[in-house]
């Protein structure tokens, strides 16, 4: 796990600036404290931080391949390097490191980019071929490892896993893309189709690039796509005997470092079941750690204990409280660009906790979207199935009717809170789902914006991509196409990539088994019944549990890592939710209009409406504006 930037020059013999490949890895050394290496030659340099995990002094990077005829520098962990080394060398292949990086050269010079489908884990790197005088780019199939990318005024192409490295860049333009603000205030990050800067591109999970001197850079690749378009058929008790397998071969090989390893412990069932089966695995207790709350509603740190002792892990705990607040420009300059997933603080602070002890920390992400673990899965199910059993000739008035007539009652009980199922249910599915995962509503978001901003975003709205995405998805069902756009949408935009900068923060390496691809085409295989059945979601993933967890576990109300911003914001953040309006970042935008921030602020406060998610988007905007230097 690490960090790595470079700088590709139009022409192959231009010199490329060493002063200024050492400025873009240090400003990432976080994601790699135990080494630094840099390689340069006419129209390339490769610059790379190491946090070693495997083969501790033996994997330096940029690395060559044997022969000297490529370079490599990587981000992340190949589960399988040790099946493919064995048949790299069965094939002629020669290894002097005992590490995952010459695995993957060695799989470049047999395969070319074809490697990548040979490759299981998490990734994104860069392989500069001497012979082709050719860069290739490539990441994950889950977007697990990030890669950013910009085309600089003189030509040349930088690179590197954080925006950071390239805003190191002294020739980089920081100019605000205005149409990734309204992805933000969409989604509450900006998606990897957008940057927060124009001309910042990410390239996308399951995709390559090949750069070439003196040609137009290529469009990015896709070489692997997740289908919900097949059904995998089979009693029940067989496909959870299947699952448990999958999940076990998945933990088991994630368990594999040199260093001290863990996981995050939550209480919830995916974390709960990915310690059940490490404990299974280990001779030894397993080190896991938990967050919780000052707000009794929201804490599952009982939970979190129960299964601890359960699986009798060596277990420790801390406690998040509005004090935090105070270390959040710290936190959004972990992101660069804006994001407004409440969750980082306490995953900042359990990735904080874990490293005191461990370096490698296993968590449960992926399984919701993976198995339809969230409500919105079972609502949109549901949803859907009412949908094909009325036209929409028929739903369109009956429901919008009722919907436009229902209030809005934010402060009542869920099953009272009528009014967008309804509208939801006149509507077509994909923009129902999109609206439903979305933070803030489009009439809310051109409430906030100004004559200025709106002539900027002109037709485009946010949920556009999304919508498209499902859409265009491989699947049989509603279901199926909520699924999809979140693994290829939501997953990488938001969970991946909190997951990723909170935790390299701090020089801890986070791994996801229940990302493996193999698992995540398993779900995608299976029948609806087997993912959500009579309002449950996850269904076949809990009931091949139970002979691990206790039902209290398995099937109470899905939580979340929430944070009780709501409250605080309420409490003693009252104040910062009233100055929001007037923050200078924001203002200097003139995009914004602060008279209607400030009406929103005092609703909340008030208890009248529940806005703590956008105040949340709007502080962490200001931030993020603010820490690049922009606004």
């Amino acid at each position: 796990m690490c960090g790595f930037a470079g700088i590709f020059t139009p022409s192959a013999a231009q010199p490329v600036d060493g002063a200024r490949l050492e400025a873009m890895c240090d400003a990432i050394a976080h994601r790699g404290p135990d080494g630094y290496g840099m390689w340069t030659a006419p129209g390339v340099g490769l610059g790379h931080r190491r946090l070693s995990i495997i083969d501790i002094a033996g994997s330096p990077q940029p690395m060559a391949a044997s022969d000297g005829r490529a370079m490599l520098v990587f981000n992340g962990e190949i589960y399988n390097y040790r099946e493919l080394r064995a048949e790299l060398a069965g094939q002629g292949a020669q290894f002097h490191t005992d590490g995952d990086s010459e695995v993957i050269l060695a799989a470049y010079q047999r395969w070319g980019a074809d490697c990548v489908t040979r490759l299981a884990g998490m990734f994104a790197f860069a392989i500069y071929d001497l012979d082709r005088r050719e860069l290739l780019l490539a990441r994950d199939r889950l977007g697990v490892k990030p890669l950013f990318t910009a085309k600089l005024p003189d030509g040349s192409i930088i690179f590197g896993s954080e925006l950071k490295a390239l805003t190191a860049h002294p020739l980089l333009p920081r100019e605000v893309d205005p149409l990734a603000v309204e992805d933000y205030l969409t989604w509450g990050y900006v998606p990897d189709t957008r940057s927060i800067l124009k001309g910042v591109e990410k390239l996308p999970a399951a995709h390559i690039r090949w750069l070439r001197h003196d040609a137009s850079p290529t469009p990015p690749q896709r070489w692997w796509d997740i289908s919900f378009a097949d059904r995998r058929k089979g009693s029940a008790a067989d496909l959870e005997a299947e699952l448990v397998d999958l999940m076990r071969d998945a933990v088991r090989s994630r368990m594999v470092a040199d260093v001290p390893l863990g996981a995050f412990l939550s209480g919830g069932v995916d974390s709960s079941s990915v310690v059940a089966l490490m404990a299974e695995a280990s001779g030894t207790p397993v080190r896991t750690c938990s967050i919780g709350f000052d707000v009794k509603a929201l804490d599952e740190s009982d939970y979190a204990r129960q299964v601890a002792e359960r699986f009798a892990t060596d277990h420790r705990s801390r406690m998040v409280s509005p004090d935090d607040f105070a270390a959040i420009d710290q936190l959004a300059g972990m992101f660069d660009e804006p994001f407004a997933d409440a969750s980082a603080l306490p995953m900042w602070r359990v990735c904080q906790l874990a490293r005191e002890s461990v370096t490698v920390a296993l968590s449960g992400d992926g399984a919701d979207e993976a198995f339809a673990g969230y409500r919105r899965h079972v609502f949109h199910h549901g949803e859907e199935r009412l949908r094909g059993l009325l036209p929409q000739a028929l739903r369109a008035p009956v429901f919008g009717t009722m919907g436009r007539l229902y209030p809005k009652a934010d402060w009542a009980p869920r099953p009272l809170r009528a009014k967008t199922t309804l509208l939801a249910l006149a509507g077509n599915g994909e923009a129902a789902y999109a609206q439903a995962l979305s933070v803030a509503h489009p009439l809310l978001r051109d409430q906030l914006y100004t004559a200025e901003y709106k002539k900027l975003r002109g037709d485009y709205r946010g949920e556009q991509p999304f919508i498209e995405l499902m859409q265009k998805a491989p699947a049989r069902s509603g279901l199926d196409r909520a699924q999809y756009a979140d693994l290829a949408f939501w997953l990488p935009g938001d969970i991946l990539t909190k997951v990723d900068r909170t935790s390299m923060a701090v020089g801890l390496e986070a791994r996801e088994p229940l990302l493996d691809h193999r698992l995540v085409e398993f779900a995608a295989s299976l029948p609806e019944a087997m993912r959500v059945r009579r309002g449950t979601g996850k269904w076949l993933m809990k009931h091949a549990m139970r002979c691990y967890l206790p039902d209290n576990i398995l099937f109470r109300q899905k939580q979340g890592f929430v944070t009780p911003i709501a409250q605080w914001f309420r409490g003693p953040l009252a104040g910062a939710a009233r100055a929001i309006g007037t923050s200078t970042a924001l203002g200097r935008t003139g995009w914004f209009d602060a008279a209607r921030i400030g009406e929103i602020a005092e609703a909340h406060i008030a208890g009248r409406s529940d806005h703590s998610r956008l105040l949340w988007q709007l502080v962490m905007l200001d931030k993020s504006l603010a820490g690049l230097g922009i606004a």
